[in-house]
């Protein structure tokens, strides 16, 4: 697949991500883009990023913003786009309008495509008695051999037209899927489609496939959805005498019970699983074991996700998306973060004063036993807190270990501070307990909780005198 040797790389090929700014980005499209930018990574060429803004009603520029973020975050950075113009651009298809006219001119003068003055309501009429008759729905021409004299009659009843492409009659439309492998279709089911919309918009087969052969796109990776689209857009590219990229059509994101991905699984949008606080690593290294198989089972940088992604090994089957699986990849995230990349991830909940030195401690105390960061929260008011509230267990632990324990261990914690070791002898010495029996009663009473994270490192994280003040509450 590699056609780039000797060539710069401004003149290589690229792979694209294009979405239209109509809502956040959701996990199917998350995955696209990254299969996109695994891909042109793996071959060395670029990628980039297409707004496709041509639905003016629905599209909105706080959700370009919202995607060129997202993206950012997952680490996706293109090497062309919306912020980074080239002489390809813009790359935002609303600035792209005198272009596409120059192209329908072209179509026009060859006489491949017409107006059609079909309303909605009639387009529906004939879909439903198509369907009806067991028939596929598609146009039925209704426009495509209208006379001189009838053009001007609808253009006189101010009848804004839309543009038809005049799909040829009796083809076989053939390619090379790189997922699903080879693909025909006859021209005669596909029905001529709209080019540009009454409002002298560009529609998606239209400008999609121009933009691709304009701004050099040779691999595009798009979802299955789309496979239906690509013949109409070979012939466009064919009629105008443009270069086709290679497509690849990678299968559906499903729930776990085969259906379509809902809310009931989890967030469905990037935007959730950030505000959530999940790891952009941990996202992408699950993302990218969805419809993609590999050998290499551990946890990947982008960097190597791209050396080990093979268009070759992307399945046709649905991918199902395990919110548990994901909650594995985040834990081994949150276990790998350096300390100053923890400290900004978990800024929401480590408050304001804090110094340096408290914040590093209790994060070496509960970075391993935290997944999101709400996780951490209850231990912020374990380490710095007031007087713990304890359950009836803690309570009987507390009992069973007797007011001797704790004289010794408050003892200790007065002379040493706040030092497990010394605090953990002393009442040792005083009772003779020793495993579960000397550290239980330990933890609940330094804690309120028989469980968490090691005992040392949050003492170690707890200001002076704290340890002192929980203990000598129970002698």
């Amino acid at each position: 697949m590699d056609n780039s040797e000797g060539l710069t790389f401004a003149e290589r090929g690229a792979t694209r991500f294009a979405p239209s700014p109509t809502g956040e980005m959701h996990l199917g499209n998350a995955r696209t883009a990254l299969f996109n930018f695994l891909l042109a990574r793996h071959l060395g060429e670029r990628f980039l990023l297409r707004i496709e803004d041509t639905d003016t009603v629905r599209s909105r520029e706080e959700h370009t913003a919202a995607l060129m973020e997202d993206l950012h975050w997952l680490g996706l950075d293109w090497d062309t786009g919306p912020d980074k113009e080239d002489a390809r651009g813009p790359y935002r298809q609303s600035q792209r309008a005198p272009l596409y006219a120059r192209y329908l001119d072209n179509l026009e003068r060859e006489g491949r495509v017409y107006p059609c003055y079909c309303s909605p309501l009639e387009l529906e009429i004939s879909r439903k008695a198509q369907l009806a008759s067991g028939k596929p729905p598609r146009y039925a021409g209704t426009c495509r051999h209208l006379s001189p004299a009838q053009r001007q009659q609808k253009e006189a009843q101010g009848i804004a037209p839309s543009k038809r492409f005049q799909v040829p009659l009796g083809r076989r439309i053939e390619f090379n899927d790189f997922v699903h492998g080879p693909q025909n279709f006859l021209s005669d089911d596909i029905g001529d489609f709209v080019v540009v919309r009454a409002d002298g918009s560009a529609a998606f087969f239209f400008s999609n496939a121009i933009d691709d052969a304009t701004m050099g796109v040779t691999q595009v990776l798009r979802g299955e959805d789309h496979l239906s689209n690509t013949p109409r857009q070979l012939l466009i590219l064919e009629a105008l005498g443009l270069r086709a990229p290679r497509y690849g059509h990678i299968s559906l994101i499903v729930g776990m019970d085969g259906g379509k991905l809902s809310k009931r699984e989890g967030a469905t949008s990037v935007r959730g699983y950030r505000e959530r606080g999940y790891r952009p690593e941990a996202l992408t290294n699950h993302l990218f074991r969805l419809g993609h198989s590999s050998p290499e089972n551990g946890f990947l940088t982008l960097d190597e996700m791209a050396r080990a992604f093979d268009p070759a090994h992307l399945g046709r089957a649905p991918a199902r998306f395990d919110e548990q699986q994901l909650h594995v990849w985040q834990k081994e995230a949150a276990h790998r973060l350096t300390p100053d990349v923890a400290r900004r991830w978990l800024g929401s909940i480590i408050p304001a004063g804090l110094d340096e030195e408290a914040v590093s401690a209790f994060l070496a105390a509960v970075l391993p036993n935290v997944v999101l960061p709400e996780d951490a929260r209850p231990w912020m008011d374990v380490v710095f807190g007031g007087p713990l509230t304890l359950d009836a267990h803690e309570h009987d632990v507390i009992r069973q270990a007797g007011p001797a324990f704790f004289v010794a261990a408050a003892q200790a914690a007065a002379s040493k501070g706040n030092d497990l070791q010394a605090i953990a002898g002393a009442a040792r010495t005083a009772t003779g307990k020793k495993g579960a029996e000397l550290y239980m009663p330990l933890r609940a009473a330094l804690t309120g909780r028989t469980h968490g994270p090691e005992l040392a490192p949050l003492l170690k994280a707890m200001p002076p005198g704290k340890a002192h003040e929980r203990l000598a509450r129970f002698t």
